[in-house]
């Protein structure tokens, strides 16, 4: 009987195992591509921006006057404080608050009934007196030439002519007291002594007024007065010619750069100031000496007590490079300017600045004439980066002609006015 073995066959056994290991690469080779072909595909890179528009303008060169300038209050020229010279109840207030007011007119009036009792007896007591003195004149006349005739004593005589001299004193001391009752009933009446603007009452009507209450004040503003501090050191550059002047014996004959007035609102008042006059000391505390200008003020736009500045003219800056304020970015205390070269890439500069002259800024250190530097449009810019610049509307005109020079606002240390 034939043997057969149980175990595999040889061949057999190669045969299932290369066919398990071909089956295992295809299914690992179809899982594969099968995984990959599932994944979406990566969208494609966005375009890149185009470089974003600006506007430019071209670095302006021309002569910019250089100002000194200080900080002063406005005062009227001449200011009278109302008082009562006498007392009673305020009766009535007789003018406008905030007006203009002449010379002369009627602004308070106090009860008046004492002081007509005091002025009618007065005007009795004057009475009486001129009575008893045309009586002793009576009597001098009649005993003179009775003394001489011996038909009366020299004595008696002596007598007559001591009473008549002491009714005499009599009848000029109830005229005094007569003025003296006139005088109270009109200072009942308060009148402005002065032309000017008259202020809001600091008494109302039937306040009991003692004398010398203050009832108002009134100020004369036309011309209005400017006093500002100027130091010691400042002082002394213009000593001589300040020393000159005032040898001058009519202020009118003063010559020097006219004075220009900044209000709060930064416009200039538009009437020049006349010579500045310095006191005629200096404060030990301070190390100042007030000066004082004045200014026309027709219109009476301009009261006591505002804040302006002072200033004047001192240099000219030949050939001063300018930019829009707006040009200017200002980081910890450094400027910076994006300028825009040739080829329309941006340059980040540092700059140093100088004055400002109105709307514009003088650069000192960082740019050239004729380089365009970007005022619209910085936060889209870095360094290097492309822009499309666009020449702002006030240098594209073909008719436009560069701003004119605009007084500065800013004056450079120890500059001083000309006296």
């Amino acid at each position: 009987m034939p043997f057969h073995s149980s175990g595999p066959r040889p061949e057999t056994t190669d045969f299932h195992s290369l066919f398990s290991r071909v089956f295992f690469l295809l299914t690992l080779t179809a899982l594969t591509f099968g995984c990959e072909g599932g994944k979406p595909a990566a969208p494609p890179a966005p375009p890149a921006p185009p470089p974003p528009e600006v506007v430019v303008m071209n670095v302006i060169q021309q002569d910019v006057p250089i100002y000194a300038e200080w900080l002063g209050t406005t005062d009227g020229s001449i200011n009278a404080q109302i008082r009562a010279r006498v007392q009673g109840y305020l009766q009535s207030r007789d003018y406008r608050e905030g007006i203009s007011v002449k010379a002369g007119d009627l602004l308070f009036t106090i009860d008046t009934r004492t002081y007509q009792a005091a002025l009618d007896q007065a005007q009795a007591d004057l009475a009486r007196a001129e009575a008893n003195l045309g009586k002793t004149q009576l009597d001098v006349n009649r005993y003179t030439p009775l003394a001489k005739e011996g038909a009366i004593s020299q004595q008696e005589l002596d007598n007559a002519i001591q009473a008549h001299l002491a009714n005499k004193a009599a009848v000029d001391m109830a005229s005094a007291s007569v003025k003296q009752a006139e005088l109270n009933i009109g200072w009942t009446q308060i009148r402005a002594p002065i032309d000017g603007i008259v202020g809001i009452a600091d008494a109302q009507i039937g306040d009991l007024i003692q004398p010398n209450t203050l009832l108002t004040t009134i100020s004369r503003v036309d011309p209005i007065k400017v006093t500002f501090p100027l130091s010691e050191r400042d002082y002394l550059k213009f000593a001589d010619r300040v020393a000159s002047a005032m040898q001058a014996e009519k202020r009118a004959q003063l010559h020097g750069p006219p004075l220009e007035l900044v209000l709060g609102d930064g416009s200039v008042y538009p009437e020049p100031g006349d010579i500045a006059l310095p006191n005629r000391e200096v404060d030990a505390k301070m190390g100042t000496i007030s000066v004082v200008s004045y200014f026309p003020n027709p219109r009476n736009m301009l009261r006591p007590g505002l804040y302006a500045k002072v200033r004047t003219i001192t240099d000219t800056k030949k050939g001063a490079l300018l930019v829009p304020q707006r040009a200017v970015q200002e980081l910890q205390g450094t400027y910076r300017i994006a300028v825009v070269g040739a080829d329309n890439l941006v340059s980040m500069r540092k700059v140093k600045v100088g004055q400002r002259s109105g709307t514009l800024w003088v650069i000192d250190e960082g740019i050239s004439a004729g380089e365009r530097v970007i005022i619209e449009g910085l936060q889209k810019v870095k360094e290097g980066a492309p822009v499309v610049p666009k020449l702002a509307a006030e240098q594209a005109a073909p008719t436009a002609t560069p701003p004119a020079a605009v007084p500065a606002t800013a004056a450079p240390a120890g500059s001083t006015p000309t006296p």
